[in-house]
């Protein structure tokens, strides 16, 4: 079994090694910036990890891994044009460096590309997993649209808010862990679980973000702080502090949300004001162990050893302390 970290290392390597370099450069410069940004390629580790838990060759899942990884930076990259962020990992974003038009081209380059990675699987997994990978990417823009739609809207319920975040963050997550699981040779019911694992952990971790938004260190963070409070995005925070509130509150805070004319430190502060005086960082806090707990159930109901699922239960501890 190879640790995480040795997993990482692994998928940087293979990332590093993708022919992106080619011309037009404005098209494909954008591609190589945003693969070399880092990040935490939670997901291409994810799917390897879960590959090696029944296997102990992990290259029939490498394919799968890299294409969920550009999948994930290109959805990420087209997010950002759509939230006109300006920063993306302590860099500046692809539509802010270059422009939109490039972004959206470079985006839907990044896409085609993780299928013609897919199209590297072994014959008799590329039907299974494409299958899962068509599901998932559908979702995941089911997913982004109703999350635009929050936008358009003064409240947003909590179901909706967490039906919302599973189909643009968690499914995303959940496929990679079944897609290595199909790789690895799983049976239906294990890579069943895992994908269970990997839904609830997304959630968690989108949770997570969500707090993060306003509470990390904005060096540690890689992202502006409240970013999410400026641009009125409906997160667990809010859609949880708009349903506890009183009348009073929630006017003063639909106010602040809406009112484009408050200076930005002050309206961050005030919001945040709020969500303290509700004590949402607790319930946040606590609908991310909920969903943490619901994880491990899953992973441990899968049928390998205890001491091959370890790396795996840490990852899911690990979520719940992150920083950025």
């Amino acid at each position: 079994m190879l640790s995480l970290s040795q997993l990482q290392t692994v998928i940087s390597e293979k990332i590093n090694n993708l022919n992106i370099e080619k011309e037009p450069q404005n098209l494909y410069a954008p591609v190589s910036y945003t693969l070399a940004s880092g990040g935490k390629r939670i997901r291409p580790v994810l799917c390897l990890a879960a590959c090696n838990l029944f296997s102990e060759n992990i290259e029939p899942a490498v394919p799968a891994a890299l294409a969920v990884e550009v999948f994930h930076n290109f959805t990420l990259l087209h997010d950002d044009i759509m939230d006109d962020s300006p920063i993306r990992r302590n860099k500046e974003t692809v539509h802010k460096k270059w422009n939109n038009n490039i972004a959206i081209l470079s985006g839907d380059t990044m896409m085609i590309k993780a299928y013609e990675l897919l199209a590297e699987l072994p014959q008799n997994l590329l039907k299974p997993v494409l299958k899962l990978f068509n599901e998932t990417a559908l979702g995941v823009c089911e997913g982004q649209q109703y999350d635009m739609d929050f936008e358009n809207r003064q409240q947003v319920s909590e179901s909706e808010y967490l039906k919302m975040i599973k189909l643009k963050t968690s499914v995303l997550i959940a496929a990679s862990l079944k897609a290595g699981a199909i790789c690895g040779g799983a049976t239906e019911k294990d890579a069943g679980l895992l994908y269970d694992f990997g839904l609830n952990l997304g959630a968690a971790f989108q949770i997570q973000d969500d707090l993060l938004d306003v509470y990390a260190d904005t060096s540690a963070f890689g992202k502006q702080r409240g970013k999410d409070i400026l641009t009125g995005k409906k997160t667990f925070l809010l859609t949880k502090a708009l349903e506890i509130a009183d009348k009073e509150t929630k006017n003063k805070l639909q106010y602040l949300i809406n009112n484009s004319n408050i200076p930005e430190t002050e309206k961050i502060n005030a919001v945040t004001k709020i969500y303290e005086m509700l004590n949402i960082k607790k319930e946040a806090e606590n609908k991310i162990s909920e969903y943490h707990d619901i994880a491990i159930k899953s992973m441990n109901k899968v049928s390998v050893t205890p001491d091959k699922k370890q790396e795996l239960l840490n990852f899911a501890s690990q979520i719940m302390k992150r920083k950025k």
